[in-house]
Protein backbone atom coordinates (compact mmCIF):
# COMPACT_ATOMS: atom_id res chain seq x y z
CA UNK A 1 0.00 0.00 0.00
CA UNK A 2 2.36 2.70 1.08
CA UNK A 3 4.68 1.93 -2.16
CA UNK A 4 1.76 2.20 -3.69
CA UNK A 5 0.59 5.86 -2.53
CA UNK A 6 4.34 6.64 -3.55
CA UNK A 7 4.06 5.98 -7.07
CA UNK A 8 0.10 7.77 -7.59
CA UNK A 9 2.10 10.44 -5.96
CA UNK A 10 4.88 10.56 -7.96
CA UNK A 11 3.32 10.86 -11.40
CA UNK A 12 3.63 13.76 -13.67
CA UNK A 13 0.16 15.11 -13.82
CA UNK A 14 0.38 15.53 -10.19
CA UNK A 15 3.90 17.10 -9.98
CA UNK A 16 2.58 19.52 -12.55
CA UNK A 17 -0.11 20.49 -10.10
CA UNK A 18 1.73 21.52 -7.59
CA UNK A 19 3.55 24.09 -10.13
CA UNK A 20 0.43 25.42 -11.16
CA UNK A 21 -1.02 26.55 -8.26
CA UNK A 22 1.18 26.95 -5.12
CA UNK A 23 0.36 26.12 -1.49
CA UNK A 24 -0.37 29.30 -0.14
CA UNK A 25 -2.86 30.14 -3.05
CA UNK A 26 -4.16 26.60 -1.88
CA UNK A 27 -4.61 27.15 1.24
CA UNK A 28 -6.11 30.82 0.85
CA UNK A 29 -9.42 29.24 -0.90
CA UNK A 30 -12.57 29.07 1.38
CA UNK A 31 -13.91 25.92 2.50
CA UNK A 32 -17.60 24.64 0.45
CA UNK A 33 -20.71 24.53 1.50
CA UNK A 34 -22.64 21.62 1.60
CA UNK A 35 -26.05 22.66 -0.81
CA UNK A 36 -28.97 21.77 1.76
CA UNK A 37 -32.83 21.71 0.94
CA UNK A 38 -34.83 24.39 2.61
CA UNK A 39 -35.51 23.88 6.37
CA UNK A 40 -38.96 24.67 6.42
CA UNK A 41 -39.51 22.26 2.91
CA UNK A 42 -37.66 19.42 4.00
CA UNK A 43 -39.00 18.82 7.70
CA UNK A 44 -42.22 17.49 6.24
CA UNK A 45 -40.90 14.80 4.08
CA UNK A 46 -38.11 12.17 3.78
CA UNK A 47 -36.29 13.58 0.60
CA UNK A 48 -32.36 13.71 1.22
CA UNK A 49 -31.38 16.91 3.46
CA UNK A 50 -28.00 17.40 1.79
CA UNK A 51 -27.57 17.85 -2.56
CA UNK A 52 -24.44 17.42 -2.99
CA UNK A 53 -21.63 19.00 -4.46
CA UNK A 54 -21.44 20.80 -8.36
CA UNK A 55 -18.82 19.34 -10.29
CA UNK A 56 -17.52 22.98 -10.34
CA UNK A 57 -17.73 23.17 -6.32
CA UNK A 58 -15.92 19.93 -6.08
CA UNK A 59 -13.20 21.13 -8.43
CA UNK A 60 -12.82 23.83 -6.52
CA UNK A 61 -13.49 22.36 -3.17
CA UNK A 62 -10.32 19.59 -4.50
CA UNK A 63 -7.80 22.55 -5.43
CA UNK A 64 -7.70 23.05 -1.13
CA UNK A 65 -5.90 19.63 -0.85
CA UNK A 66 -2.21 20.07 -0.51
CA UNK A 67 -1.00 16.61 -1.85
CA UNK A 68 1.26 16.32 1.14
CA UNK A 69 3.93 14.01 1.21
CA UNK A 70 3.04 12.45 4.29
CA UNK A 71 -0.70 12.89 4.06
CA UNK A 72 -2.13 12.89 7.57
CA UNK A 73 -5.72 12.74 6.71
CA UNK A 74 -5.23 9.09 5.96
CA UNK A 75 -3.91 7.94 9.29
CA UNK A 76 -7.27 9.64 10.32
CA UNK A 77 -9.40 6.93 8.36
CA UNK A 78 -10.11 3.46 9.57
CA UNK A 79 -10.40 2.42 5.84
CA UNK A 80 -7.10 3.79 4.79
CA UNK A 81 -8.63 5.34 1.95
CA UNK A 82 -6.02 6.99 -0.69
CA UNK A 83 -7.47 9.74 -0.03
CA UNK A 84 -4.77 12.54 -1.81
CA UNK A 85 -5.23 10.45 -4.73
CA UNK A 86 -9.17 10.08 -4.90
CA UNK A 87 -9.42 14.33 -4.62
CA UNK A 88 -6.39 15.22 -6.78
CA UNK A 89 -8.47 13.22 -9.28
CA UNK A 90 -11.48 15.77 -8.46
CA UNK A 91 -9.63 17.99 -9.22
CA UNK A 92 -8.80 17.47 -12.90
CA UNK A 93 -12.14 16.29 -13.51
CA UNK A 94 -11.55 12.97 -13.53
CA UNK A 95 -14.49 11.55 -11.53
CA UNK A 96 -14.35 7.89 -12.32
CA UNK A 97 -11.28 7.53 -11.77
CA UNK A 98 -11.46 9.31 -8.31
CA UNK A 99 -14.56 6.96 -7.58
CA UNK A 100 -12.06 3.85 -8.43
CA UNK A 101 -9.46 4.78 -6.03
CA UNK A 102 -12.38 4.92 -3.07
CA UNK A 103 -13.56 1.37 -3.91
CA UNK A 104 -10.27 -0.06 -3.73
CA UNK A 105 -10.60 -0.12 -0.09
CA UNK A 106 -14.09 1.21 0.95
CA UNK A 107 -17.06 -1.13 0.04
CA UNK A 108 -19.34 1.57 1.02
CA UNK A 109 -18.25 5.11 -0.85
CA UNK A 110 -21.50 7.00 -1.03
CA UNK A 111 -22.98 5.64 2.62
CA UNK A 112 -19.55 7.32 4.14
CA UNK A 113 -19.90 9.88 2.31
CA UNK A 114 -22.84 10.78 3.79
CA UNK A 115 -22.42 9.51 7.05
CA UNK A 116 -19.23 9.39 8.33
CA UNK A 117 -18.58 11.29 10.83
CA UNK A 118 -15.35 12.90 8.72
CA UNK A 119 -15.10 15.58 11.33
CA UNK A 120 -13.33 13.34 14.01
CA UNK A 121 -11.69 11.47 11.33
CA UNK A 122 -9.94 11.97 8.19
CA UNK A 123 -10.31 15.67 8.43
CA UNK A 124 -9.70 16.15 11.84
CA UNK A 125 -6.14 15.29 10.62
CA UNK A 126 -5.81 17.89 8.07
CA UNK A 127 -2.78 19.79 7.59
CA UNK A 128 -4.72 22.81 7.07
CA UNK A 129 -5.76 22.95 10.51
CA UNK A 130 -2.73 23.66 11.87
CA UNK A 131 -2.50 26.98 9.69
CA UNK A 132 -5.90 27.69 11.59
CA UNK A 133 -7.71 26.78 7.94
CA UNK A 134 -10.78 24.75 7.64
CA UNK A 135 -10.23 21.05 6.90
CA UNK A 136 -10.16 19.78 2.94
CA UNK A 137 -14.20 18.42 2.61
CA UNK A 138 -13.18 14.78 2.42
CA UNK A 139 -16.26 13.90 2.86
CA UNK A 140 -18.22 15.89 0.51
CA UNK A 141 -15.62 15.34 -1.97
CA UNK A 142 -16.00 11.08 -0.97
CA UNK A 143 -20.24 11.62 -1.76
CA UNK A 144 -19.36 13.66 -5.08
CA UNK A 145 -17.23 10.85 -6.06
CA UNK A 146 -19.24 7.75 -5.45
CA UNK A 147 -22.44 9.80 -6.89
CA UNK A 148 -20.98 11.17 -10.09
CA UNK A 149 -20.32 7.29 -11.12
CA UNK A 150 -23.84 6.26 -10.20
CA UNK A 151 -25.34 8.66 -11.66
CA UNK A 152 -22.87 8.63 -14.83
CA UNK A 153 -24.50 4.58 -15.33
CA UNK A 154 -20.81 3.61 -15.14
CA UNK A 155 -20.38 2.01 -11.82
CA UNK A 156 -17.34 0.00 -11.90
CA UNK A 157 -16.79 -3.56 -10.58
CA UNK A 158 -13.74 -4.11 -7.89
CA UNK A 159 -11.15 -6.28 -9.64
CA UNK A 160 -11.82 -10.02 -8.09
CA UNK A 161 -8.81 -12.65 -7.71
CA UNK A 162 -9.50 -16.05 -9.24
CA UNK A 163 -12.17 -17.61 -7.00
CA UNK A 164 -10.31 -20.16 -4.33
CA UNK A 165 -13.22 -22.25 -3.59
CA UNK A 166 -13.34 -21.51 0.33
CA UNK A 167 -16.66 -20.71 2.18
CA UNK A 168 -17.28 -18.20 4.37
CA UNK A 169 -20.14 -17.14 6.34
CA UNK A 170 -20.72 -13.77 7.34
CA UNK A 171 -23.38 -12.62 10.19
CA UNK A 172 -24.98 -9.64 9.35
CA UNK A 173 -25.35 -7.51 6.92
CA UNK A 174 -24.48 -4.10 8.02
CA UNK A 175 -21.66 -1.77 7.52
CA UNK A 176 -18.89 -4.69 9.31
CA UNK A 177 -20.31 -7.01 7.66
CA UNK A 178 -20.31 -5.54 3.99
CA UNK A 179 -17.07 -4.29 4.35
CA UNK A 180 -15.61 -7.76 5.30
CA UNK A 181 -17.47 -9.30 2.60
CA UNK A 182 -16.03 -6.85 0.00
CA UNK A 183 -12.44 -7.39 1.37
CA UNK A 184 -12.70 -11.47 1.15
CA UNK A 185 -15.00 -11.34 -2.29
CA UNK A 186 -11.81 -9.49 -4.02
CA UNK A 187 -9.49 -12.05 -2.51
CA UNK A 188 -11.44 -15.15 -4.31
CA UNK A 189 -13.36 -16.61 -0.92
CA UNK A 190 -17.14 -18.27 -1.45
CA UNK A 191 -19.11 -15.19 0.67
CA UNK A 192 -22.33 -15.80 1.92
CA UNK A 193 -23.72 -13.11 4.36
CA UNK A 194 -26.19 -14.30 6.24
CA UNK A 195 -29.31 -11.35 7.29
CA UNK A 196 -32.05 -11.66 10.25
CA UNK A 197 -34.08 -9.23 8.80
CA UNK A 198 -36.16 -8.96 5.41
CA UNK A 199 -33.69 -6.09 4.26
CA UNK A 200 -30.21 -6.38 3.65
CA UNK A 201 -28.22 -3.37 5.14
CA UNK A 202 -28.69 -3.68 8.78
CA UNK A 203 -27.71 -0.58 10.43
CA UNK A 204 -27.94 1.03 7.11
CA UNK A 205 -31.45 0.22 6.51
CA UNK A 206 -33.76 -0.08 9.99
CA UNK A 207 -31.22 2.70 11.42
CA UNK A 208 -30.74 5.87 9.46
CA UNK A 209 -33.57 7.66 7.94
CA UNK A 210 -34.04 8.86 4.27
CA UNK A 211 -33.73 12.19 4.86
CA UNK A 212 -29.36 10.92 5.85
CA UNK A 213 -28.88 8.10 3.96
CA UNK A 214 -31.58 7.11 0.87
CA UNK A 215 -31.90 3.50 0.90
CA UNK A 216 -31.51 3.83 -3.11
CA UNK A 217 -27.51 4.62 -2.18
CA UNK A 218 -27.31 1.57 -0.11
CA UNK A 219 -28.89 -0.61 -2.36
CA UNK A 220 -26.58 0.31 -4.89
CA UNK A 221 -23.61 -0.24 -3.52
CA UNK A 222 -24.74 -3.85 -2.09
CA UNK A 223 -25.40 -4.87 -5.68
CA UNK A 224 -21.65 -4.10 -6.89
CA UNK A 225 -20.93 -6.86 -4.15
CA UNK A 226 -24.07 -9.24 -5.56
CA UNK A 227 -21.60 -8.23 -8.55
CA UNK A 228 -18.48 -9.33 -7.31
CA UNK A 229 -19.67 -12.97 -5.78
CA UNK A 230 -21.50 -11.95 -2.81
CA UNK A 231 -24.48 -14.01 -2.15
CA UNK A 232 -26.80 -12.65 0.81
CA UNK A 233 -29.85 -14.57 2.35
CA UNK A 234 -32.00 -12.71 4.45
CA UNK A 235 -35.18 -13.70 6.89
CA UNK A 236 -31.82 -16.18 8.24
CA UNK A 237 -31.43 -16.03 11.92
CA UNK A 238 -27.96 -17.31 12.48
CA UNK A 239 -27.68 -19.24 16.21
CA UNK A 240 -31.53 -20.10 15.63
CA UNK A 241 -32.45 -20.55 11.94
CA UNK A 242 -29.00 -22.23 11.35
CA UNK A 243 -26.39 -22.87 14.20
CA UNK A 244 -22.96 -22.69 14.11
CA UNK A 245 -22.41 -26.47 13.48
CA UNK A 246 -24.78 -26.04 10.72
CA UNK A 247 -22.33 -23.68 8.92
CA UNK A 248 -19.47 -26.27 9.51
CA UNK A 249 -21.68 -28.96 8.01
CA UNK A 250 -22.64 -26.91 4.90
CA UNK A 251 -18.28 -26.41 4.18
CA UNK A 252 -18.04 -23.00 5.73
CA UNK A 253 -14.17 -22.28 6.74
CA UNK A 254 -14.78 -18.87 8.39
CA UNK A 255 -17.26 -16.54 10.22
CA UNK A 256 -17.07 -13.42 10.46
CA UNK A 257 -19.72 -12.52 13.76
CA UNK A 258 -21.02 -8.66 13.02
CA UNK A 259 -24.73 -8.75 14.34
CA UNK A 260 -24.68 -5.75 15.63
CA UNK A 261 -26.20 -4.33 18.86
CA UNK A 262 -29.54 -4.07 18.36
CA UNK A 263 -30.69 -4.14 22.06
CA UNK A 264 -32.10 -0.89 23.51
CA UNK A 265 -30.92 0.18 26.93
CA UNK A 266 -33.21 2.09 28.91
CA UNK A 267 -33.17 4.05 31.63
CA UNK A 268 -35.58 2.56 34.21
CA UNK A 269 -36.99 5.02 35.96
CA UNK A 270 -41.11 5.08 37.09
CA UNK A 271 -43.07 4.97 33.39
CA UNK A 272 -40.95 3.65 31.27
CA UNK A 273 -44.13 0.92 30.77
CA UNK A 274 -46.28 3.59 29.63
CA UNK A 275 -47.89 3.15 26.22
CA UNK A 276 -45.72 5.78 24.02
CA UNK A 277 -43.10 5.37 25.69
CA UNK A 278 -40.39 3.25 23.47
CA UNK A 279 -36.79 2.91 22.63
CA UNK A 280 -35.40 4.61 19.28
CA UNK A 281 -34.41 1.34 18.08
CA UNK A 282 -37.82 0.29 18.31
CA UNK A 283 -39.15 3.52 16.40
CA UNK A 284 -36.48 3.70 13.86
CA UNK A 285 -37.07 0.47 12.97
CA UNK A 286 -40.29 0.73 12.61
CA UNK A 287 -40.48 3.89 10.72
CA UNK A 288 -37.66 2.63 8.16
CA UNK A 289 -38.13 -0.82 7.61
CA UNK A 290 -42.06 -1.50 8.24
CA UNK A 291 -43.52 1.45 6.81
CA UNK A 292 -44.97 2.13 10.06
CA UNK A 293 -45.46 5.74 9.18
CA UNK A 294 -48.51 4.66 6.88
CA UNK A 295 -51.69 4.15 8.84
CA UNK A 296 -52.38 1.52 6.55
CA UNK A 297 -49.41 -0.62 8.05
CA UNK A 298 -49.64 -3.46 9.69
CA UNK A 299 -47.22 -2.13 12.41
CA UNK A 300 -47.99 1.17 12.53
CA UNK A 301 -46.23 3.59 15.13
CA UNK A 302 -47.40 6.02 17.18
CA UNK A 303 -48.11 9.52 15.92
CA UNK A 304 -47.00 11.79 18.33
CA UNK A 305 -47.77 15.51 18.98
CA UNK A 306 -45.61 16.48 21.68
CA UNK A 307 -42.53 14.33 21.09
CA UNK A 308 -39.57 13.78 23.41
CA UNK A 309 -36.76 11.97 22.58
CA UNK A 310 -33.77 11.48 25.40
CA UNK A 311 -30.39 11.40 24.08
CA UNK A 312 -27.51 12.90 22.29
CA UNK A 313 -26.26 11.22 19.93
CA UNK A 314 -27.15 10.92 15.94
CA UNK A 315 -29.14 8.27 16.77
CA UNK A 316 -31.51 10.84 18.80
CA UNK A 317 -31.21 13.55 16.42
CA UNK A 318 -32.79 10.81 13.80
CA UNK A 319 -35.79 10.14 15.89
CA UNK A 320 -36.05 13.56 16.49
CA UNK A 321 -35.99 14.19 13.09
CA UNK A 322 -38.37 11.34 12.14
CA UNK A 323 -41.01 12.47 14.60
CA UNK A 324 -40.84 15.97 13.07
CA UNK A 325 -41.50 14.93 9.49
CA UNK A 326 -44.64 12.86 11.27
CA UNK A 327 -46.05 15.97 11.89
CA UNK A 328 -44.87 16.62 16.01
CA UNK A 329 -45.92 19.95 16.54
CA UNK A 330 -43.52 20.02 19.59
CA UNK A 331 -40.24 18.06 19.02
CA UNK A 332 -37.31 17.87 22.01
CA UNK A 333 -34.51 16.71 22.40
CA UNK A 334 -33.41 15.74 26.42
CA UNK A 335 -29.99 15.49 27.75
CA UNK A 336 -28.33 15.86 30.51
CA UNK A 337 -25.42 17.52 29.81
CA UNK A 338 -24.39 20.62 27.46
CA UNK A 339 -24.73 21.02 24.21
CA UNK A 340 -21.03 21.27 23.97
CA UNK A 341 -21.09 17.28 25.41
CA UNK A 342 -23.46 16.07 22.64
CA UNK A 343 -21.78 13.15 20.90
CA UNK A 344 -24.03 13.82 17.90
CA UNK A 345 -22.49 15.12 14.82
CA UNK A 346 -22.67 19.25 14.47
CA UNK A 347 -23.92 19.09 11.32
CA UNK A 348 -27.01 16.76 12.57
CA UNK A 349 -27.34 19.44 15.53
CA UNK A 350 -27.62 21.82 13.31
CA UNK A 351 -30.00 20.42 11.07
CA UNK A 352 -32.40 19.69 13.73
CA UNK A 353 -32.12 23.35 14.92
CA UNK A 354 -33.23 24.46 11.47
CA UNK A 355 -36.04 21.78 11.21
CA UNK A 356 -37.33 23.27 14.64
CA UNK A 357 -36.44 21.03 16.93
CA UNK A 358 -36.10 21.93 20.91
CA UNK A 359 -33.25 21.27 22.71
CA UNK A 360 -33.59 20.99 26.78
CA UNK A 361 -29.81 20.58 27.53
CA UNK A 362 -28.97 20.00 31.27
CA UNK A 363 -32.50 18.06 31.77
CA UNK A 364 -32.72 14.24 32.87
CA UNK A 365 -35.88 12.38 33.12
CA UNK A 366 -37.07 11.02 35.77
CA UNK A 367 -40.13 9.79 35.43
CA UNK A 368 -43.28 9.65 32.87
CA UNK A 369 -46.80 10.00 33.77
CA UNK A 370 -49.24 8.38 32.50
CA UNK A 371 -53.41 9.20 32.15
CA UNK A 372 -56.14 7.15 32.69
CA UNK A 373 -55.47 4.58 29.91
CA UNK A 374 -51.89 4.28 30.80
CA UNK A 375 -50.90 6.72 28.01
CA UNK A 376 -47.82 9.13 28.78
CA UNK A 377 -48.89 12.43 29.20
CA UNK A 378 -46.13 13.94 30.86
CA UNK A 379 -42.65 13.75 32.24
CA UNK A 380 -40.81 14.85 34.97
CA UNK A 381 -37.11 16.43 34.15
CA UNK A 382 -34.50 16.75 36.88
CA UNK A 383 -32.24 20.29 35.84
CA UNK A 384 -28.50 19.15 35.93
CA UNK A 385 -25.42 21.43 36.21
CA UNK A 386 -22.31 19.68 34.93
CA UNK A 387 -19.43 18.83 37.61
CA UNK A 388 -15.67 17.40 36.57
CA UNK A 389 -14.77 15.05 33.99
CA UNK A 390 -15.82 11.72 34.19
CA UNK A 391 -14.31 8.44 32.47
CA UNK A 392 -15.60 9.43 28.92
CA UNK A 393 -13.67 13.04 29.32
CA UNK A 394 -16.94 14.80 29.56
CA UNK A 395 -18.16 16.86 32.50
CA UNK A 396 -20.25 15.00 34.76
CA UNK A 397 -23.71 15.83 35.32
CA UNK A 398 -25.10 16.42 38.40
CA UNK A 399 -28.68 17.12 39.92
CA UNK A 400 -29.29 20.27 41.05
CA UNK A 401 -31.88 19.97 44.16
CA UNK A 402 -35.20 20.65 44.15
CA UNK A 403 -35.18 21.98 40.93
CA UNK A 404 -37.53 19.84 38.78
CA UNK A 405 -39.74 20.48 35.51
CA UNK A 406 -42.78 18.71 34.21
CA UNK A 407 -43.86 19.00 30.67
CA UNK A 408 -46.38 18.11 28.95
CA UNK A 409 -45.60 14.76 26.26
CA UNK A 410 -47.54 12.48 24.16
CA UNK A 411 -44.69 10.39 23.23
CA UNK A 412 -41.09 9.56 24.09
CA UNK A 413 -38.27 8.10 22.74
CA UNK A 414 -35.68 6.69 24.48
CA UNK A 415 -32.11 6.89 22.89
CA UNK A 416 -29.53 6.25 25.60
CA UNK A 417 -27.91 3.52 23.75
CA UNK A 418 -27.64 0.00 23.07
CA UNK A 419 -26.68 -3.61 23.91
CA UNK A 420 -24.85 -6.34 21.74
CA UNK A 421 -27.28 -9.22 19.84
CA UNK A 422 -27.04 -12.01 22.75
CA UNK A 423 -27.33 -14.61 20.11
CA UNK A 424 -24.37 -14.96 18.88
CA UNK A 425 -22.26 -14.94 22.48
CA UNK A 426 -24.93 -17.37 23.93
CA UNK A 427 -24.96 -19.92 21.14
CA UNK A 428 -21.30 -20.13 19.55
CA UNK A 429 -20.31 -22.29 22.36
CA UNK A 430 -16.71 -20.93 23.35
CA UNK A 431 -16.71 -17.71 23.03
CA UNK A 432 -14.79 -15.70 25.11
CA UNK A 433 -17.72 -12.30 26.50
CA UNK A 434 -17.21 -9.04 28.56
CA UNK A 435 -19.71 -8.49 31.07
CA UNK A 436 -21.49 -6.08 28.23
CA UNK A 437 -22.12 -9.05 26.05
CA UNK A 438 -19.98 -7.89 23.65
CA UNK A 439 -17.29 -10.53 22.14
CA UNK A 440 -13.84 -10.22 22.99
CA UNK A 441 -11.17 -10.23 20.32
CA UNK A 442 -7.35 -9.74 19.57
CA UNK A 443 -8.18 -6.32 18.03
CA UNK A 444 -5.48 -6.64 15.88
CA UNK A 445 -6.51 -9.20 13.80
CA UNK A 446 -10.70 -9.37 15.12
CA UNK A 447 -10.46 -13.13 15.89
CA UNK A 448 -11.88 -14.35 18.85
CA UNK A 449 -11.12 -17.51 21.20
CA UNK A 450 -12.95 -19.74 18.65
CA UNK A 451 -10.30 -20.14 15.82
CA UNK A 452 -12.87 -19.94 13.18
CA UNK A 453 -14.53 -16.99 14.06
CA UNK A 454 -13.73 -13.42 13.84
CA UNK A 455 -15.94 -10.46 15.00
CA UNK A 456 -16.41 -6.44 14.18
CA UNK A 457 -18.59 -3.85 14.75
CA UNK A 458 -20.74 -3.47 17.44
CA UNK A 459 -20.76 -7.06 18.73
CA UNK A 460 -17.44 -6.02 19.77
CA UNK A 461 -17.14 -2.37 20.26
CA UNK A 462 -21.14 -2.13 22.09
CA UNK A 463 -21.99 0.79 19.63
CA UNK A 464 -19.46 2.62 17.30
CA UNK A 465 -19.70 4.63 13.83
CA UNK A 466 -20.06 3.19 10.63
CA UNK A 467 -16.75 3.84 9.66
CA UNK A 468 -15.31 2.48 12.80
CA UNK A 469 -17.30 -0.69 12.25
CA UNK A 470 -15.81 -1.35 8.13
CA UNK A 471 -12.51 -0.77 9.72
CA UNK A 472 -13.09 -3.82 11.53
CA UNK A 473 -14.47 -5.72 8.66
CA UNK A 474 -11.41 -4.98 6.39
CA UNK A 475 -9.02 -5.77 9.38
CA UNK A 476 -10.59 -8.60 9.99
CA UNK A 477 -10.54 -9.56 6.01
CA UNK A 478 -6.93 -9.27 6.23
CA UNK A 479 -6.02 -12.03 9.26
CA UNK A 480 -8.61 -14.21 8.09
CA UNK A 481 -6.89 -15.00 4.37
CA UNK A 482 -3.46 -14.74 6.51
CA UNK A 483 -4.41 -17.56 8.44
CA UNK A 484 -6.28 -19.60 5.74
CA UNK A 485 -3.56 -19.09 3.56
CA UNK A 486 -1.04 -20.00 6.03
CA UNK A 487 -3.37 -23.23 7.02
Amino acid sequence: MKEQIIARRNEPWRDELRKNLKNKERADIPRVHMNELDPEYRSHNSEEVNLGLTAEQAMQEAKRCLDCPNPTCMSGCPVSIQIPTFVKYIEVGKFLDAAKVLKETSALPAVCGRVCPQEKQCEAQCIHLKMKKDPVAIGYLERFAADYERESGQMSVPEIAKPNGIKIAVVGSGPAGLSFAGDMAKRGYDITVFEALHEIGGVLKYGIPEFRLPNEIVDVEIDILRKMGVKFLNNCIVGKTITYEDLHVDGFKGIFAASGAGLPNFMNIPGENLIGVMSSNEYLTRVNLMDAANPESDTPVLIGKKVAVIGGGNTAMDSVRTARRLGAERSMIVYRRSEEEMPARIEEVKHAKEEGVEFLTLHNPIEYIGDERGRVKQMRLQKMALGEPDASGRRRPIAIAGAIDTIDVDEVIVSVGVSPNPLIPSTFKGLDVTKWGTIIVDESTMRSALPDVYAGGDIVRGGATVILAMGDGRKAAAAMHQQLSSD
